[in-house]
């Protein structure tokens, strides 16, 4: 079984490509190994996470502080959905950058996303399913969330009418968020 990793402008994204074994009864796919993840600058992943998202649902920027800081491995399950990593460290020469990339069903990318970083993705399909592995456990007193239409950030989001949770309407903008990720 294959892995491409495939290193993003960010520094610490992987947009990550995975081998694919069909026949007629269906597919066979080898999603993560630890000592391959490893190599390429991946932590160990120690929680899954599984959200299912009707269309025109967005979900974030959402992060967790330090000392709870997650790094994110995202695939998308079913239907599909625009993904989207946002560079939140101090003095990181692409501090406020985003990258953003549709995964689904059928194109089977993963992308991780490092500590450091907000993440958020919109549902392009009814019923798109995501399934994340994270680094660290989930803390919410360390979870943060930054606004998803940030002009500061100015994300390109492909749905003009997003549906979005309380918390995810009220977030601070980048300028005022609270930040505690140093780049190295």
């Amino acid at each position: 079984m294959g892995f491409s990793f495939k290193p993003q402008a960010l520094q610490g994204l992987n947009l990550i490509s995975v081998e694919c074994f069909h026949d007629d009864r269906g597919f066979f796919q080898e999603c993560y190994r630890r000592e391959t993840f490893r190599e390429f600058g991946v932590p160990d992943l120690v929680q899954d996470n599984h959200a299912r998202s009707r269309l025109n649902v967005l979900r974030g920027l959402h992060y967790q502080l330090n000392p709870a800081a997650q790094g994110k491995l995202v695939r998308c399950l079913r239907g599909r959905i625009y993904d989207v990593a946002v560079d939140i460290r101090n003095g990181s020469p692409t501090f406020g950058n985003w990258f953003g990339v549709e995964l689904a069903d059928d194109n089977q990318l993963m992308l991780y996303v490092p500590e450091g970083f907000a993440h958020g993705y919109c549902a392009l399909t009814d019923n798109a399913e995501v399934l994340y592995k994270t680094t660290s456990y989930w803390s919410p007193q360390h979870e943060r969330t930054i606004r998803w239409d940030d002009p500061q950030i100015g994300i390109q989001w492909p749905i003009s009418a997003p549906i979005l949770s309380e918390k995810d309407l009220s977030a601070p903008f980048l300028a005022s968020a609270d930040i505690n990720f140093k780049f190295s």
